[in-house]
């Protein structure tokens, strides 16, 4: 990349970044392990804000955030799976907290910290049946941050 290219690359990043709006959630899961659905407080935040992209992101090693369906079963059939995938025992060298914590931190391989969802013209593009979720299965921390941000297209 040529240094003219490089400093625009650098310019419009700062643009960005002063464009980029924001906003932190707290949810409060209670101790509780599950899914949280933040799909209410997205289209909340996107409202109003034409087109461009929200970014959801947890700033936890043991969460995930996950776009699918809520409801029907699905939440019951995910967190089956992750318990069939990731048994909640003795088996991990990480060995602080509830018994089979070390499973939560193998989390991030399967559902990522973030998503990256469409917004057109204020709205979500998500499909029929999409929801976004906060994947949490780890019943040690009663409250989680999600910092959602918006980049205007």
């Amino acid at each position: 990349m040529c240094r003219s290219t490089l400093g625009h690359a650098f310019d419009s990043a700062r643009l960005a970044a002063r464009l980029m709006k924001r906003e932190r959630l707290v949810v409060r899961s209670g101790g509780r392990r599950g899914l949280f659905d933040l799909t209410g407080a997205c289209e909340r935040f996107v409202s109003g804000e034409g087109d461009g992209l929200l970014s959801v992101f947890v700033p936890h090693a043991t969460a995930g955030v996950v776009v699918m369906e809520l409801g029907a079963g699905s939440d019951t059939d995910l967190e089956a799976a992750l318990d069939r995938l990731l048994p909640r025992d003795d088996r991990y060298r990480h060995r602080h907290g509830s018994p089979g914590h070390g499973a939560d931190h193998v989390l991030p391989l399967l559902a990522p910290p973030s998503v990256t969802v469409p917004v057109v013209d204020g709205r979500l593009a998500l499909g029929t049946w999409q929801s976004i979720a906060l994947l949490d299965p780890n019943a040690d921390n009663d409250e989680r941050s999600v910092l959602l941000g918006f980049i205007p297209g």
